[in-house]
């Protein structure tokens, strides 16, 4: 839009709310981060842009009905599954959940929101995985309730963590602490949680010598020296186990299927240097098992093919999770199969964000991705390359207007920008009754209710 002052912008949305994984994704602890909000509000003020909220395309919608009414078709729509471990009694033990699911419980996405973690049969729980969304759970579980009370956490989650006897959180990973994902600041934030204990990491899984380090792994390096040296007897604790890789859920007895401990598999590195970030491991014959009535998936999201995109030539690779691209997020179309032939771009379709490079990093590398999308889709603009011939005037695309006048046969719902104020008005209200910022509605129809 800042790029070509004739473009407008039609946003399709599952939800009848926007703001996606910022929303639903963030943790309540971390308002600063959906600050990004305040551009997306911005954006969403033009009479350029238009919010279509509560349509699913490819279900609701189908994908080929958007292609005559527009000049290009951008997939931004994220990981919506989560990866999975494989591993003996994740799906026959009760007690086991991944960690989007819970997140999106807490968050109040209408997906989890009956979720219902059973928190209240032990004090151990164990996450596998080493990201900041593994970090994001231990510190939701652990956190005062005095802390996250002014949150936007929904008030189920608060419910349910009231009555939580977890005391201990055991965060696993396969390989050493120089190969974790997690960032410097959410263990720093673990570490300074009031009452709270943290185990330490064996010094032998440590650098002797960190100052020869690269400055981020030095300043890790350091950080966990130094919480490994504070000896802070807390009633709730945390550990970062490492080089650890679960091999199966054991269940109480017969009579009860409810999770009792896990077996892991203890790895050993493949090299000698283990400062390398990307230095492998594989199991030992060596394991161990650990008490626990909860445990969190947490080793990575994954995107799921949109239906219908097979239909209009748009590849999705299902093993990444990721639709095919070069060049900036221009999409590569089906292989044709022609030996050394190189794929070539389908005009007009685009990809931004996790579903173009899989679920990494964070919200403002997502951002800068998106920025190299948009800057490819006005370059290509300018080249007179679209979805549609040179000649096929543009006045002509009716764009939302123009699709939801065919739209009869689709049993549609759609939310406007304005319908949105409107919820957006009702959660914040909620929440001020409850000495909150806003109290979110846990599901679609709590929030068309509103507009009724």
């Amino acid at each position: 839009m800042l790029r070509n002052k004739d473009a407008t912008v039609d946003m399709y949305e599952q939800l009848p709310v926007p703001f996606g994984l910022v929303r639903f994704g963030v943790a309540p602890d971390h308002p600063e981060v959906k600050n990004c909000q305040d551009k997306f509000e911005e954006v969403a003020s033009s009479p350029r842009f238009n919010f279509i909220g509560n349509t699913d395309i490819g279900r609701d919608l189908p994908l080929s009905s958007l292609v005559p009414h527009y000049d290009a078709i951008l997939f931004a729509y994220g990981a919506s599954k989560d990866r999975r471990l494989n591993t003996q009694g994740e799906d026959d033990v009760d007690g086991i959940y991944s960690a989007r699911a819970f997140v999106g419980w807490y968050n109040g996405l209408p997906e989890y929101a009956n979720l219902s973690p059973k928190l209240d049969a032990g004090e151990e729980a164990v996450i596998v995985g080493q990201g900041n969304v593994a970090l994001d759970v231990a510190r939701t579980l652990l956190s005062d309730l005095d802390r996250l009370r002014t949150t936007d956490i929904s008030e189920h989650a608060l419910e349910a963590l009231a009555k939580s006897k977890i005391k201990r959180v055991h965060v696993v990973g396969r390989r050493g602490p120089l190969q974790a994902s997690f960032t410097i600041k959410e263990i720093r934030e673990l570490m300074t949680l009031p009452k709270l204990g943290f185990d330490g990491v064996s010094a032998d899984l440590l650098p002797s010598d960190p100052s020869k380090l690269p400055r981020v792994q030095k300043r890790l390096t350091q950080l966990l020296m130094k919480g490994s040296t504070l000896a802070s007897p807390a009633e709730k604790s945390w550990a970062l186990d490492f080089c650890l890789s679960p091999t199966s859920f054991n269940s109480n007895t017969p009579q009860s299927n409810h999770l009792r401990s896990i077996t892991f598999a203890r790895t050993a590195f493949q090299s000698p240097d283990h400062t390398d970030p990307k230095a492998t491991v594989q199991p030992t014959d060596q394991h161990i098992t650990m008490p626990a009535s909860a445990a969190f998936r947490s080793i990575g999201y994954k995107s799921e093919a949109i239906p219908g995109m097979q239909a209009l030539n748009i590849p999705f690779n299902a093993t990444s999770g990721t639709i095919p691209n070069a060049n900036g997020g221009r999409i590569l179309a089906l292989s044709s199969n022609v030996k050394d032939q190189p794929a070539e771009h389908l005009p007009g379709m685009y990809c931004s964000g996790w579903v173009k490079n899989g679920p990494t990093g964070v919200i403002a590398t997502t951002m800068e991705d998106a920025f190299a999308t948009a800057e490819a889709i006005a370059e290509d603009w300018a080249n007179d390359i679209s979805l549609h011939a040179k000649d096929a005037a543009s006045s002509l695309r009716g764009r939302w207007d123009g699709l939801k006048r065919g739209a009869g046969s689709w049993s549609l719902r759609p939310v406007s920008w304005e319908d949105w104020r409107r919820i957006d008005a009702a959660e914040r209200e909620r929440g001020r009754a409850r000495g909150k910022q806003r109290e979110k509605f846990t599901s679609t129809q709590q929030m068309l209710e509103v507009l009724d």
